[in-house]
């Protein structure tokens, strides 16, 4: 019974998040939330008995994608108008929020983690067998999903850069 309120916690935390990273205006609070949202996604991938997706959902997503995410953001510099939304964004008030769903997740992970056994047993699948359907039968959707990502990171920066170009030459 336990782990079923683990689970629902933990989806909570990541629909709530979801919906902040989609309703924020400012690029970089949507990219918190939206951190929080995977975290959230580790634990529940986690719970279901998978470690190994959630260390990867944590590592990959989290991590890689989104400092990804955070230097595309940056090599759109905007200028002083940016200068002044930076300075909002370290007022203490601007980080209560993100970080109680992350104390909650962070109290759902000691918990599981001091309790020493999986919450919910499934089919352990370890990293080899991974590798082998994702170099396998799905390298095909593996690689159309890289080429996919590449093309939204040049067409982000390309649209980017044109912006500053028309804005600069306005001024």
């Amino acid at each position: 019974m336990l782990e079923l309120g683990l689970f629902y916690t933990s989806a909570t935390v990541a629909l709530v998040a979801t919906v902040f990273a989609v309703t924020r205006y400012n690029v970089a609070h949507a990219l918190i939330y939206l951190i929080i949202s995977l975290l959230a996604s580790a634990v529940i991938f986690y719970l279901v008995g998978a470690p190994f997706a959630a260390i990867l959902e944590i590592l990959i997503y989290a991590g890689a994608i989104m400092v990804l995410f955070v230097f595309v953001i940056m090599m759109l510099n905007l200028g002083s108008p940016g200068d002044g939304v930076e300075h909002q964004w370290l007022q203490p008030g601007m980080w209560i929020f993100p970080s109680i769903l992350c104390l909650v997740l962070l109290a759902e992970i000691v918990y599981m983690l001091s309790s020493g056994d999986r919450m919910l047993q499934g089919k352990m699948i370890g990293p080899k067998q991974v590798g082998i359907d994702l170099f396998g039968p799905y390298v095909l959707a593996v690689e159309i999903a890289s080429m996919l990502l590449l093309a939204g990171l040049v067409g982000a920066y390309h649209l980017g850069r044109k912006y500053l170009i028309d804005a600069r030459e306005e001024s």
